[in-house]
């Protein structure tokens, strides 16, 4: 069965961890006892592209479940209740077992090193900027629980964990794979070892859902948490996929475009999110799309975008294009707090670049719309140069910093400067 199949996820109080834990015990396998005798030749028959993809995918694999089983612990001491420790305590279990997997599938198919450290050194090369982002901040969330095992940080660690590392980012990329090698054929091991793999992540993605729900509806303060790491991880976890090079292949070569996975991880965490009480679409800031969207648009969009060096990995030289201001420009828009701004004078904020056509923004009675040109009679003015408007914006830049070091040069009453830190209240890593 596909990830796709089993990805109707039930409402957070049709999950038990009672059942959790049974279904553990049921589904336990062995990464010794699957046989990867017939992979090699398999492996062999895939031509140049499909092999360095699926080196590239696979490492990345690789590296994830050792990471996740190394950072496990601090999450079983905070754990509140005792049948939460007692499932993270299988789960670390789980993510061993994939680990000594990947380990032999690099070492008997593809013929990468001989013991675990070594196998996992061959992996680094293929780690992207957005994937190390990720997984560097997995390892300062383990730190920070070990300091901090308050409830908020409970829930920001395991939205970390459980809703970005396994459900928006390794269940895509699993999809994917399961598939075509389902269809396939020519690597039957490793089919078998993915599709029970496939079924332990969702079986800690359900817990992960459980365990926010009931954060949730205990504490306002968790969902803040939570839509402040979201904020500052949305950088780093769209790029993840982005492949060598910007090379589509990579993806083609295997029958689906890179929007297929944006797309599909769109909608599965889109459907986990609203299980756990909290739906992106009501998470400030977080998703800042327009929810009529196809979920392939919105993939386009954000694809678009970071091939522009806007969004994902700076490139230094963001495209201004007409298209690209418009697709950030209605991504500023979404993002600005418009009630911060309602009950007070309508406000219109123009962006006046050095290198790109000048674009403005337009707040009245808690509505928002951004729009080219300029405006008529601003009630304050940024002027910047677009590299560095994109660097504040999407890379984390602080504001006050360009300004300081001219940078950013705002004209207008020091009240509508104040205005508008109140529109974009200053997050980590977001739009705004």
């Amino acid at each position: 069965m596909s990830v796709a199949q089993r990805d109707g996820i039930r409402t957070a109080d049709q999950i038990g961890y009672e059942d959790l834990y049974r279904r553990w015990e049921q589904s336990n396998w062995s990464a010794y006892d699957i046989d990867l005798s017939q992979d090699r030749a398999g492996w062999d028959s895939l031509t140049e592209i499909q092999r360095r993809s699926a080196l590239w995918t696979y490492s990345m694999f690789f590296y994830g479940e050792d990471s996740v089983a190394d950072n496990l612990s601090p999450y079983i001491d905070a754990a509140p209740k005792a049948e939460q420790k007692y499932f993270l305590a299988t789960q670390q279990v789980d993510e061993a077992r994939h680990a000594i997997f990947f380990h032999r599938f690099f070492k008997e198919v593809i013929g990468a090193g001989d013991s675990v450290s070594s196998t996992l050194a061959y992996t680094l090369p293929q780690l992207g900027w957005g994937y190390r982002n990720v997984f560097d901040r997995l390892d300062r969330m383990a730190d920070e629980l070990r300091k901090d095992r308050s409830l908020p940080n409970f829930a920001r660690a395991i939205a970390l964990y459980h809703m970005v590392v396994e459900a928006t980012l390794a269940q895509p990329g699993q999809h994917f794979i399961e598939d075509y090698f389902a269809s396939a054929g020519t690597l039957p091991g490793f089919s078998e070892g993915m599709s029970n793999i496939s079924r332990d992540e969702q079986r800690h993605i359900g817990f992960g859902v459980k365990v926010l729900a009931e954060c949730f509806a205990e504490s306002e303060e968790c969902k803040d948490a939570v839509a402040e790491l979201l904020r500052e991880l949305m950088p780093y976890s769209l790029a993840v996929f982005t492949p060598p090079n910007w090379d589509l292949e990579y993806t083609r070569c295997y029958g689906f475009e890179l929007e297929d996975i944006f797309a599909f991880g769109i909608r599965s965490v889109r459907t986990k999110w609203k299980a756990t009480g909290y739906p992106l679409d009501e998470m400030p800031g977080v998703f800042p799309v327009d929810p009529d969207l196809d979920p392939i648009e919105i993939a386009r969009r954000q694809i678009k975008l970071m091939r522009a060096g806007v969004m994902g990995e700076p490139n230094g030289r963001p495209d201004s294009s007409p298209e690209i201001q418009e697709l950030l420009f209605d991504l500023i828009a979404r993002v600005a707090q418009a009630n911060a701004a309602a009950g007070t004078d309508p406000i219109t904020v123009q962006w006046k670049f050095s290198d790109a056509d000048p674009w403005h923004l337009r707040i009245a009675n808690g509505s928002t719309a951004a729009l080219p040109g300029m405006a008529p009679a601003p009630d304050l003015t940024l002027e910047a140069s677009w590299r560095d408007w994109v660097a504040v914006a999407v890379q984390g830049e602080d504001p006050r910093r360009m300004m300081l070091r001219r940078r950013i040069r705002p004209h207008g009453s020091l009240r509508n400067l104040i205005r508008l830190q109140r529109i974009f209240p200053r997050r980590p890593n977001t739009l705004g």
